[in-house]
């Protein structure tokens, strides 16, 4: 699928201000829409929406269809009288700059647990007929979401794997007599998914009032604790026990000598085939019920995959194995029509990866941080960038740019000290700039580029170091936590920026005319 010229900020919500500790679907959202449509953007994309499990990571969520419930908005459910004012009471002192998600955790459930209270005593009955239609509506994933949910409150957040027997096995007596005595537990569960969409579809439709995409991300795995993994087992390369017999990773890379090792359980693709790829159909379909674009996750994983032996701790055991993906994609295709993906295909890219990316016309990734890694033929310098794909000054996965720019042997890559430094000559040759203000030439320089979409991390909009760093790849504590503070996106931001956009014909009114 061909996309226009138009470009974009990458921000997670959780990044977003909100004095509730976390970025939310309240006001500061809405904000954040109104920067965008100032300063010529059409673009929001952002990472994962689903509940966050272990690690807090987008990347590893407990179900692939149901949304992050900690990205509702309290005040919104005061607006919508879901909860009163009082009902919010003290604030905890929350960090403007980072989100403590146990703390946040612990000063939200409350108020959902009152708002279901509140909901179930109300005579409002158009509130309980949408809220009705809206669980007949996602029966299909949401009734096994909401018995894992509260059998997992109930198992006080253990593992699925670790539960009885009766209730891994998935035995119809343990689960009817789960249902049975959980149900105002699983009832509360279908109802603050039906708060997040309900908040998250109002700010779509806002966004689209504006003449704003979102683009959405679909990891290519699942986390092993979820309830995709539960209740279909028979999809996934588990062993008698439930447990994966491989896992999902990737080799040593420019992020880590071992390679990473994420853990995920891998797909039976045979099995997947056989059914007609039912399970990714549906989940397709009810991502873009949420987003207008999907940004495709670990896309090489749909050539081939590393699969590791579970237990290693290292990736370096791991072996390709081939996937059924040019399958799997005409199986999408024919279900839902033309598809609107981006492909994030970075890492070991081999011709049979390039191939499926371009029998489906999807447009690939351009990072201008891995442009100065090689020689002037590295595809990641704009001068070799095809018109058919998505540039970033960096991703999630990247250091800031000022941080890279700025960045020292062995943090946050492989590099050596003398790679890092020929790197950074490169780089101002290149950009022909003395890097005093190099987040701006970055992004004039994918701006200016020949790609349809350009796509710019709001940390490197606001000109951050290393501290506002989202994710480092092969690590386990200290990410996705940062947020921007409402006094950053000024006004002077927002016309420089719109006056770049316009420049290189990417802003609404002049991208038809490029």
């Amino acid at each position: 699928m061909s996309f226009p010229r138009a470009s974009g900020i990458l921000l997670h919500p959780t990044s977003l201000p909100s004095r509730f500790g976390i970025g939310d679907i309240g006001e500061d959202a809405y904000s954040f829409a109104d920067f965008l449509e100032k300063s010529g953007q059409t673009i929001w994309q952002m990472l994962p929406l689903g509940p966050t499990g272990y690690g807090d990571s987008p990347y590893a969520s407990y179900s692939a269809f149901a949304g992050n419930t900690l990205l509702i908005s309290p005040q919104r459910l005061v607006d919508e009288g879901f909860l009163q004012t009082e009902d919010l009471g003290h604030v905890p002192n929350f960090s403007d700059d980072r989100v403590d998600f146990h703390q946040v955790i612990e000063f939200k459930q409350p108020l959902l647990k009152k708002a279901f209270e509140r909901f179930g005593s109300s005579q409002n009955a158009q509130l309980h007929h949408e809220f009705q239609a809206f669980t007949h509506h996602m029966a299909s994933w949401l009734d096994d979401y909401a018995l894992f949910r509260a059998l997992k409150d109930a198992q006080d957040g253990r593992p699925w794997y670790e539960w009885d027997q009766t209730l891994i096995r998935r035995e119809q007596h343990a689960l009817a007599a789960a249902r049975e005595h959980l149900s105002t537990e699983i009832e509360a569960q279908k109802f603050y998914q039906y708060l997040f969409f309900r908040q998250w579809s109002h700010l779509r439709s806002y966004c689209h009032m504006l003449g704003i995409k979102l683009v959405g991300d679909i990891p290519i795995f699942v986390a092993q604790d979820s309830a995709d993994v539960w209740t279909q087992p028979d999809q996934f390369k588990l062993d008698e026990n439930n447990r994966p017999k491989v896992v999902a990773g990737v080799p040593p890379d420019y992020f880590s000598s071992t390679g990473q090792v994420w853990g995920n359980p891998i797909y039976d693709w045979e099995r997947m085939q056989g059914d007609g790829f039912s399970w990714w159909i549906k989940r397709v379909k009810a991502t873009l019920q949420m987003v207008d674009i999907l940004r495709i996750d670990h896309f090489r994983g749909f050539a081939a995959c590393w699969e590791i032996p579970a237990g290693d701790t290292t990736a370096e055991r791991g072996r390709w194995v081939k996937v059924p993906g040019r399958e799997l994609f005409r199986a999408v295709k024919n279900a839902l029509g033309e598809l609107p993906i981006m492909a994030e295909d970075l890492g070991v890219i081999t011709p049979d990866v390039i191939e499926l990316r371009d029998e489906f016309g999807f447009p690939g990734m351009r990072i201008l941080q891995f442009g100065f890694g090689g020689d002037t033929k590295n595809k990641d310098l704009p001068h070799n960038y095809v018109q058919n794909a998505v540039a970033y000054t960096g991703t999630h996965d990247n250091d800031t740019t000022v941080g890279w720019f700025n960045s020292q042997a062995g943090q946050g890559s492989t590099r050596d000290a003398a790679q890092v430094e020929r790197e950074r000559e490169f780089c101002m040759s290149y950009l022909d700039r003395d890097g005093s203000e190099i987040n701006w030439d970055f992004i004039r320089a994918v701006l200016a580029s020949v790609v349809n979409t350009a796509i710019i991390p709001l940390q490197d909009l606001l000109g951050l170091g290393n501290d506002a760093r989202m994710n480092l790849p092969a690590s386990t504590s200290g990410n996705w936590t940062w947020r921007y503070r409402v006094e950053a996106l000024t006004e002077e931001l927002s016309q420089r920026m719109c006056e770049l956009t316009k420049l290189y014909g990417r802003a609404p009114e002049t991208a038809d005319k490029s």
